[in-house]
């Protein structure tokens, strides 16, 4: 049964008595729900606030509809749906609506790399090639230069392999991989033998690029765990959390829920119903709030929730620690996209395995704390963990690029003007 199929619209309360009731009566949560925000450190007024902003954002057409998942201290204060999970129809967004995640696929992938790890079955210093041969005599640039050394696993996880996604920069390198089609491979094995017949954008380990790492990761995870991409991550993440409503495709029941943008945007132009050829770790997953909130509290909770234990402590410590040496070059294309959320020094940000990391105090516009982690989706969606404020927030939205930095910005200073302590 779904986690979330039975809340109502909202949790969001236009009083503490209407939260109160609407709480008592809900008969499944995606975590444990205060009893009211201010029990969790949470202002019910400020969120009130929120509320009303958010609802103007769809008046004014800016997004179609949104969710808003916010805990605290491990419990839930706010799960909030406002606007259309499709305008045209106009079906309401429900708290359990679901969203493609993008590049939000990433760190359940980095988690699976790391579950290897602890099981003995992946070693991250070790070079890619051990595990995928075909990455055995690769070289960087058209000039076909020798690399320095290999590209890592860890490389891999923290995005510093050398790879490129080709749709973001304009490198001789980009280019070829816009001609040769990589992600219209007919299964992630043959996505990955084509990449590795490309040359390197970057000697590993010398710039932050962001690419298809994290796809190349999952076929990593494959080799060593001894099955498809899809069944481990189902086997060993999203069904030991109950997330029921994430994985690579959906059925009819969850199609029914499927958030749509309002204009036509990339990566949602295919049948969700059918489950892909290609799986891409690196992009290719669907969830919701609630799902997505139970895989962050686990990462707050150092790797457990409700007595299931995915990772230990210091792994988790491991991935949210800065793993970008200080000569790593990270001003790349999607670097000075990404502007506040990028793993550059200016904004006092960084990189751990798997998701961007906040290394230092001020520079950056948007509030936060030393140690918070967080990725996005380029569909819209974004989250972040602040383990000093024991704060999880997810945010669900289907938005084109252009609109993406600033709607982050906006939730960002949304949810810590909220907090009440």
């Amino acid at each position: 049964m779904s986690l979330t199929r039975k809340l109502p619209r909202t949790i969001w309360p236009l009083s503490l008595a209407a939260f109160a009731l609407l709480v008592s009566s809900t008969a499944a949560q995606p975590l444990p729900a205060a009893n009211r925000p201010e029990d969790a450190g949470i202002s019910s007024g400020r969120l009130q606030r929120v509320h009303r902003q958010m609802q103007a954002d769809v008046d004014a057409g800016r997004i179609p509809g949104a969710v808003l998942l916010i805990a605290r201290k491990g419990k839930l204060a706010a799960l909030d749906a406002v606007g259309f999970q499709n305008r045209k129809s106009r079906t309401p967004m429900r708290p359990d609506s679901i969203c493609r995640i993008a590049s939000m696929s990433k760190p359940i992938t980095s988690v699976a790399a790391m579950i290897l790890a602890e099981q003995g079955k992946l070693d991250l210093g070790a070079p890619v090639a051990q595990y995928l041969p075909e990455f055995k005599d690769v070289k960087v640039g058209i000039e076909g230069t020798p690399p320095k050394r290999p590209m890592t696993v860890q490389d891999l996880l923290r995005h510093t392999s050398g790879l490129t996604y080709g749709i973001f920069g304009d490198s001789p390198v980009d280019q070829l991989y816009r001609k040769s089609n990589v992600f219209r491979a007919k299964s992630l094995a043959e996505m990955v033998t084509a990449i590795a017949s490309l040359p390197l954008a970057h000697q590993p380990g010398e710039v932050w690029e962001y690419s298809v790492s994290t796809d190349v990761l999952g076929r990593v995870v494959e080799v060593a765990g001894g099955m498809p991409l899809d069944r481990f991550v189902a086997e060993h993440i999203t069904g030991p959390l109950r997330m029921n409503d994430t994985g690579f495709y959906l059925n009819a029941s969850q199609a029914a829920r499927l958030a749509h943008p309002d204009q036509p945007m990339a990566m949602a132009d295919t049948d969700a119903t059918v489950k892909p050829a290609l799986l891409s770790g690196g992009g290719g997953m669907l969830s919701n709030a609630g799902d997505y909130g139970r895989f962050c509290q686990m990462l707050l909770n150092g790797g457990t929730l409700d007595g299931v234990r995915i990772l230990s402590r210091k792994t988790v410590e491991l991935m949210t620690s800065d793993q970008i040496p200080a000569s790593t070059e990270r001003h790349s294309p999607v670097s000075l996209m990404l502007d506040a959320f990028g793993p550059v020094p200016e904004m006092g940000t960084s990189f751990g395995l798997g998701f961007a990391v906040r290394v230092a105090p001020g520079r950056n516009p948007v509030p936060g704390s030393v140690g918070d982690f967080s990725w996005s989706g380029i569909t819209g969606t974004y989250f972040w963990v602040d383990p000093k404020e024991s704060l999880v927030t997810v945010l669900m939205v289907q938005i084109p690029r252009d609109g993406l930095v600033p709607y982050w910005r906006q939730t960002r200073m949304r949810v810590y003007q909220s907090l009440a302590d």
